[in-house]
């Protein structure tokens, strides 16, 4: 049998979800053009974005300044109330004030805003009531309104900060896209954690230098093998006189030459080699390099410049060593 109360809990739950959800879904209808003047604003930033709020609405905006921080956009939280007793110091010109109420009238914002206008500082505002005192003030008024708050009593703030964040996040995937900010950008901002190690570009990882395994067309099978043998990548790349990528030796190549019976006492990389090799770029991302071998069910990749020289190789095992996979 059942527990009743489990039953209720999980009704409870479901109210919650679809009231929040609801909320969400309800602020497309509400974007209009000062949501693209907004993003126009903060992409053309050329300080900090300034993110604000008290109490829950204080919460969300910390996680919105950390998603325009981790995004491109140089972000930080100030507290209002803090602000007027000496940390309105981290506001300079050049920066942009975004700030979240959901009632519009927070007594601490609106003292905060007497400084922003001084400091001529542009304010953005998120409040679910378009004719606050807040919404009034502000350069750019976002309305983030909601029909109920997921609270059974409709007291405690749920979903007017599940939709104050989403209009946050909205906006920094905006301006993100606007400044074209790519994966490598985010590999850079997030050097550690698993998702930093995905984002790590090939020219990190690569063997380059007296590591990179490399022979000319004309060399010995015996070379090749001694090179081989010696950088333990179980491959080597050939070079034409002029040092560009003519092929790859690999150990496969060999024990298909020797099933063969063919002399390789006798034969050079040139007439082993297997030629125009996989290659991928330097400033190309782990997981791509991952992905490239796995489809072609190789081992190792090469990298070369645009002159067609190479640079270094990446081996599988130097991504599976990262444990990111």
């Amino acid at each position: 049998m059942s527990d009743p109360a489990s039953h209720s809990a999980r009704e409870i739950a479901r109210r919650v979800l679809r009231t929040e959800s609801d909320a969400v879904a309800g602020l497309i209808d509400q974007l209009d053009e000062s949501f693209d003047q907004a993003v126009e604003l903060l992409a053309a930033c050329g300080g900090h974005v300034v993110c604000t709020g008290m109490g829950k609405s204080g919460l969300i905006m910390k996680k919105v300044a950390a998603t325009f921080s981790s995004t491109g956009t140089p972000a930080l939280f100030l507290h209002p109330a803090e602000a007027v007793h000496g940390d309105i110091g981290m506001l300079a010109a050049g920066d942009v004030v975004l700030a979240a109420s959901f009632s519009g009238a927070t007594s601490e914002l609106l003292r905060l805003v007497e400084t922003v206008r001084r400091l001529g500082v542009q304010l953005i505002v998120m409040t679910g009531n378009s004719d606050s005192p807040l919404a009034k003030l502000a350069d750019l008024h976002l309305p983030v309104a909601i029909d109920k708050e997921a609270c059974p009593l409709n007291l405690a703030p749920t979903a007017s900060t599940t939709a104050a964040l989403a209009m946050g996040d909205a906006l920094a995937m905006a301006v993100l896209d606007a400044k074209g900010f790519t994966d490598k950008d985010f590999a850079r901002l997030h050097p550690g954690g698993e998702l930093g190690k995905r984002l790590l570009c090939v020219s990190e990882l690569m063997h380059r230098g007296d590591d990179l395994p490399s022979v000319a067309l004309n060399a010995p099978m015996r070379e090749v093998s001694r090179e081989i043998s010696a950088k333990s990548m179980g491959i080597t790349a050939v070079v034409d006189a002029a040092g560009r990528l003519a092929g790859c030796v690999s150990d496969g190549d060999i024990r298909r030459h020797l099933a063969r019976g063919d002399d390789l006492l006798s034969a050079t990389a040139g007439d082993c080699m297997t030629a125009a090799p996989q290659t991928i770029a330097a400033d190309e991302v782990a997981s791509a390099a991952l992905q490239r071998m796995e489809e072609r069910r190789i081992t190792s990749l090469f990298v070369r410049d645009d002159d067609g020289r190479p640079q270094g190789i990446v081996h599988i095992h130097d991504l599976w060593r990262l444990e990111m996979f």
